[in-house]
C-alpha cells in the first residue's frame, strides 16, 4: 500500500475534507464524509469506492485496510496517512474512527424510480433533524424499502450528523430529491396506495389498506403533512396515543408506518 504521508492542518486535502462539514462545501463537491473501517468496507461491497482515504499510524497494518486502500487507488482517489490530530479535527471527536473517507453522493431521478422494485417506499416532507434522517435511512434498509424521498427543505443527508445515525445504510439506500410541486405531479402516476399520517386523521394505521407498492408519506416534525400533501395520500391515518405525551419522536412514527406495511 502506497500512501502519501500527511501531518499539517493547512495542508489543502486535509482543509478540502473538514470543509465537508458545512453543507455549502458538500453541495458544490457533491462529495461526504463516512467514519469506520466497517463503514467504508460496507460501502466498497455496494460497490461505492472512496475520493479520499485518510487513516492514522495504527491502522497501517489492517488488512481490510490494505484492501479498501488498493480499491481507492485502482479508482484513480487519493490514500492519506495522517496524524491523530488531524484525524480529531477532521472527525471533530476527541476519540475518532482510525480511518475517514469522502465519496461521492449519490441521488436518483424520480423520473427512473420503479414503484414496483419494492413494496415498500418513504417520502419525507421538510424533516429537519439529520439524526431523526439517518434514522429513517437505516430503518428502511432494514425493512427492504426501495428508498427515501426528500421533499421540499429537508435537512442533509449527507451531513456527518446524518450519515452516522444511518450505521452504513446510506450507501445502500437509494435516495431521492424533489420540491412539492414536482412530488405532487408525479405521485399521480404512483400504481399503490399512498399512505400519510395526521393526528387528525380517524383511520388507524393497522386498519389501512396498504395496497403494494406502498408510498409512506411523513411530514415535519413539528407541523405535520400540509394540506396539499396529505390532499395527495390514498388515506390519512394515526397512530393511537394511549399514554400522556401526544406525538411520537418523527424517526419512531415513521418505522411504525414501515413496518405496518410491509408486515
Amino acid at each position: 500500500m502506497s500512501a502519501r504521508q500527511v501531518t499539517s492542518l493547512t495542508n489543502p486535502t486535509v482543509k478540502a475534507v473538514r470543509a465537508l462539514h458545512l453543507r455549502k462545501e458538500r453541495e458544490e463537491s457533491g462529495l461526504f464524509l463516512a467514519e469506520g473501517l466497517k463503514l467504508i468496507g460496507e460501502a466498497l461491497e455496494i460497490g461505492h469506492t472512496p475520493r479520499i482515504l485518510m487513516f492514522g499510524p495504527e491502522a497501517r497494518t489492517l488488512p481490510f485496510l490494505v484492501r479498501v486502500a488498493g480499491a481507492t487507488e485502482a479508482a484513480g482517489g487519493e490514500v492519506i496517512e495522517v496524524t491523530r490530530d488531524i484525524l480529531e479535527k477532521v472527525s471533530r471527536r476527541e476519540n475518532p474512527q482510525m480511518v475517514i473517507a469522502v465519496f461521492a453522493q449519490r441521488f436518483g431521478e424520480l423520473a427512473a424510480l420503479d414503484p414496483r422494485s419494492a413494496d415498500c417506499w418513504v417520502a419525507l416532507q421538510a424533516v429537519r433533524d439529520p439524526g431523526n434522517l439517518g434514522t429513517i435511512v437505516r430503518t428502511a434498509d432494514a425493512a427492504g424499502c426501495g428508498g427515501v424521498i426528500l421533499v421540499g427543505d429537508c435537512c442533509d443527508p449527507y451531513s456527518v450528523e446524518a450519515v452516522r445515525a444511518t450505521m452504513g445504510s446510506i450507501f445502500a439506500v437509494p435516495l431521492f430529491k424533489a420540491t412539492v410541486a414536482e412530488f405532487i405531479a408525479w405521485r399521480a402516476s404512483w400504481p399503490g396506495s399512498v399512505v400519510g399520517t395526521l393526528l387528525t386523521a380517524s383511520v388507524d394505521h393497522r386498519a389501512a389498506d396498504y395496497r403494494r407498492p406502498t408510498l409512506i408519506l411523513m411530514g415535519n416534525e413539528q407541523a405535520g403533512l400540509p394540506p396539499e400533501l396529505a390532499a395527495t395520500c390514498d388515506v390519512n391515518v394515526k397512530i393511537p396515543m394511549r399514554g400522556r405525551a401526544d406525538s411520537l419522536n418523527l424517526a419512531v412514527a415513521t418505522g411504525i408506518m414501515i413496518y405496518a406495511a410491509t408486515g
